[in-house]
């Protein structure tokens, strides 16, 4: 989960894995795989931030990352 802030000033916590596309037009939109859209206070480099640590702690963001070394080469 990460932490997000409504515009009105509330905290809440969103399933990183369930976060489709982040939209910055100024306000941040968070769109989840559900359909249901969220307009945050924090940029979209912040959110994009969150995700990629939770990811990190759950193991998961390592198996995204492209390798610089080719296979098959010895």
């Amino acid at each position: 989960m990460i932490a997000v802030t409504r515009l009105n000033g509330k905290t809440v916590h969103l399933n990183a894995l369930l976060i489709e596309l982040v939209e910055e037009n100024p306000d941040t939109l968070i769109t989840l795989t559900t359909g249901k859209k969220i307009l945050v206070l924090e940029k979209a480099t912040e959110v994009i931030s969150s995700i990629q640590s939770y990811l990190r702690s759950i193991g998961v963001y390592a198996a995204t990352i492209k390798s610089d070394q080719t296979e098959g080469t010895s």
